[in-house]
């Protein structure tokens, strides 16, 4: 089974840029799609974007288009998400799973994006 650990969070003026970095465990890494997700109080946990096996065919969530771009090394088990042009709507806890999310959920890292 896989399990993540998310890192690179932290707090950000709006219009900064933060990486975020997902480390997993587990064999079948390389063949299933990841995804990164976010949660906020206000908000139900949406998917912001994925990435296919291969890491071609990244999809987006419209209001992350062009903000944002999802990276996976294959070889060693990360996935990545730069995040540019940040907003206060981008506040959120970020967490990377499978996609769907098979996988047991991890801790999340805290985006908090504050003037």
């Amino acid at each position: 089974q896989l399990h993540f650990l998310e890192s690179g969070g932290g707090l950000v003026q709006p219009g900064g840029s933060l990486k975020l970095s997902c480390a997993a465990s587990g064999n079948a890494f390389s063949f299933v799609t990841m995804a990164w997700y976010r949660q906020s109080p206000e908000k139900q946990r949406e998917v912001v974007a994925t990435i296919s096996i291969g890491g071609g065919v990244p999809t987006y969530e419209d209001s992350v288009q062009g903000r944002f771009a999802i990276s996976r090394d294959n070889d060693k088990k990360m996935v990545y998400l730069q995040m540019n042009a940040l907003e206060a709507d981008d506040t959120a806890v970020y967490y990377c799973n499978q996609h769907p999310p098979l996988a047991p959920w991890g801790q999340g890292t805290q985006v908090t994006v504050s003037s």
